[in-house]
């Protein structure tokens, strides 16, 4: 869940026995459950590994094993025996801490540790795809006409 250049965006919604993350980007969604189960067996892989929750008082703690080999970490490709534990903590009524340590020993020597502050965005989160309600638009055509201008003023 590192962050993009765009759509960064995350719905966290909890129910009973789960916790849902959807990423704008995509919109990949994590169904992790949180009642105690054992991860899936060690031969049941996926892209995105299998998830398991717990709460440590009102940090959600999520462990990630069982990834396929065919994924990456920002880009750095990484094996089967990829490892991942986040801890998501609200710190206050708009933030929220992501902390996080990968681990594969087929790739780093020891586990890489990070943390990244999240802030909270008025609204839904919208559908992933370019067309003329998006956000961006605006930057996108005022972008344009600069260059247009430029081009312009050289003749």
């Amino acid at each position: 869940m590192m962050p993009s250049g765009y759509n960064n965006d995350l719905e966290i919604v909890q129910g009973p026995g789960y916790v849902a993350i959807t990423q704008e980007m995509i919109h990949d969604t994590r169904i992790i459950p949180v009642d105690g189960r054992p991860h899936a067996p060690a031969a049941v892989r996926g892209y995105r590994g299998d998830s398991r929750g717990r709460w440590e008082g009102n940090t959600l703690v999520v462990d990630t094993t069982n990834f396929n080999g065919n994924v990456a970490f920002n880009r750095i490709p990484v094996t089967e025996n990829f490892h991942v534990t986040e801890r998501f903590t609200r710190t206050g009524p708009d933030a929220i801490s992501y902390q996080f340590t990968v681990e594969d020993p087929g790739t780093w020597v020891k586990p890489l540790t990070g943390e990244i502050v999240m802030g909270t965005a008025p609204g839904q989160i919208y559908e992933y795809a370019c067309h003329e309600a998006n956000h961006s638009m605006e930057n996108l055509l005022s972008s344009a006409r600069n260059n247009e201008k430029e081009a312009a003023a050289k003749k």
